[in-house]
C-alpha cells in the first residue's frame, strides 16, 4: 500500500514544501529569500516574515505538481531544528495546523538526519543506487561540518564535528572579506575554476580525532590580507582568482583528511556527501579521486538535494513513518 506524506522544510531562509509517494518524490517547490543579500546574511525576522507570506503558496504548488488530492495525503513531516527559531515556528506551525485539519499524524525531523538521508530519495521512472550500511557520510553546511556513522536510516552517530566554525561559514566569511556578494561560497567556487591553488598558503589547525576548527582559518586569511593589503591596495582584486583557489583548496583539506581518517580506523568504504557545501565543485572532485585511490563507493548528492529542501525531509519522515515515530501536537521546535 502506498504512503503519501507533505512535508516542509522552512529551517532558514528558504520556503519549501514536498510531496512523497513511498521513497519516490513527486515534488518539490522551493521558494528563496532575495533580501538578506543586501545584508550580507540572513536576516531572521526578515527570515520569518518571508516564510508567512511563502507557505501557502508553496504547499498549495507541490501539492498540484504532484497532482494528488489533499485526501491522499497521509502524513505531515516538517523541520522541528535546528535552524532560526522564528522561520522554524512558522514551519511547525503549519504542519501543526494541517494534521489536525486533516485527522492525519505528525513527524518530527531533525534537520542534519535529512541531509544525510537525501541520499535516499528516488525520482519517477529512475531508480539511483543508495548507499549500504553502515557508511560515513560527511556533512558540511553553513552551520555544520560533521563526519557522522550511519548504521540505518534511523541511528547515526556523529563521530567528528566542528569545535568553533563550519566549512560554510568559512567560505562565507573569509568571501565577505574579499567583498564577495552574500552567499560567498558559490562566489568563491566560482572564482577559485580560474585560479591557482597553490597560489597561497594558509593555516590548518590540528585537532585531535575526527574534529574540525575553522575559526584559526579565518583569522589566518583576515590577517593574510591585511598585511598585502597596507604594501598593495589592489592585492585583493589583482588576486581574486588565487586567493579563492588556494582558499578552497585548503578547505577541503581539512574536510578530506579527516574523513580519510575516519574512513582509515572505521574500515568503512561506504562514504557519502550531504549538505550545502557538497554542491563545491572542489570537493565534489577530491571525493571522487579518493574513490579511486582507497576503493571506496562514494555517493554524493543531486545539486537540487544538497541545499536545504523539503524532499530530503520527505524521505526522512517516510522512515519514521514505517516505524511509527509520529509526534505530538505540543512538540516546541528547537534552534540548537
Amino acid at each position: 500500500m502506498s504512503t503519501i506524506l507533505l512535508a516542509i522544510e522552512s529551517s532558514c531562509d528558504d520556503t519549501s514544501a514536498a510531496i512523497i509517494k513511498n521513497d519516490t518524490i513527486l515534488s518539490n517547490v522551493i521558494a528563496s529569500q532575495k533580501v538578506h543579500e543586501t545584508y550580507g546574511g540572513v536576516v531572521p525576522e526578515l527570515a520569518s516574515r518571508a516564510h508567512q507570506q511563502n507557505i501557502i503558496p508553496v504547499v498549495d504548488t507541490a501539492i498540484k505538481n504532484a497532482g494528488i488530492k489533499l485526501s491522499d495525503i497521509n502524513a505531515v513531516a516538517f523541520t522541528r531544528g535546528p535552524g532560526l527559531m522564528g522561520s522554524l515556528l512558522v514551519g511547525t506551525s503549519f504542519a501543526k495546523g494541517f494534521a489536525l485539519a486533516r485527522q492525519i499524524p505528525l513527524i518530527e525531523v531533525h534537520h542534519l538526519q535529512a541531509h544525510v538521508l537525501a541520499h535516499f530519495i528516488q525520482e519517477p521512472g529512475q531508480q539511483h543506487t543508495t548507499p549500504k550500511f553502515p557508511f560515513l557520510c560527511l556533512l558540511v553546511s553553513g552551520g555544520n561540518s560533521q563526519i557522522i556513522k550511519v548504521t540505518s536510516p534511523l541511528v547515526m552517530e556523529i563521530i567528528g564535528t566542528t569545535i568553533d566554525d563550519a566549512a560554510g561559514e568559512a567560505f562565507d566569511k573569509c568571501a565577505k572579506v574579499m567583498d564577495l556578494p552574500y552567499p560567498g561560497g558559490p562566489y568563491v567556487n566560482k572564482y577559485a575554476m580560474d585560479g591557482n591553488a597553490n597560489a597561497f598558503q594558509f593555516n590548518k589547525p590540528r585537532i585531535k580525532d575526527f574534529d574540525y576548527s575553522f575559526s584559526g582559518l579565518k583569522t589566518s586569511f583576515l590577517y593574510f590580507l591585511r598585511d598585502r593589503i597596507k604594501e598593495n591596495p589592489d592585492f585583493i582584486q589583482q588576486n581574486r582568482n588565487d586567493l579563492c583557489a588556494s582558499l578552497q583548496k585548503t578547505i577541503v583539506d581539512i574536510l578530506m583528511d579527516k574523513l580519510i581518517k575516519a574512513s582509515k580506523q572505521t574500515g568503512i568504504k561506504e562514504v557519502a556527501l550531504s549538505g550545502g557545501v557538497s554542491a563545491n565543485t572542489a570537493l565534489r572532485e577530491a571525493i571522487t579521486s579518493q574513490t579511486k585511490q582507497r576503493g571506496w563507493h562514494t555517493y554524493i548528492p543531486k545539486f537540487s538535494y544538497t541545499t536545504d529542501n523539503a524532499a530530503m525531509v520527505a524521505i526522512t519522515g517516510y522512515f519514521k513513518y514505517l516505524k511509527g515515530e509520529f509526534a505530538t501536537h505540543d512538540m516546541a521546535p528547537f534552534a540548537r
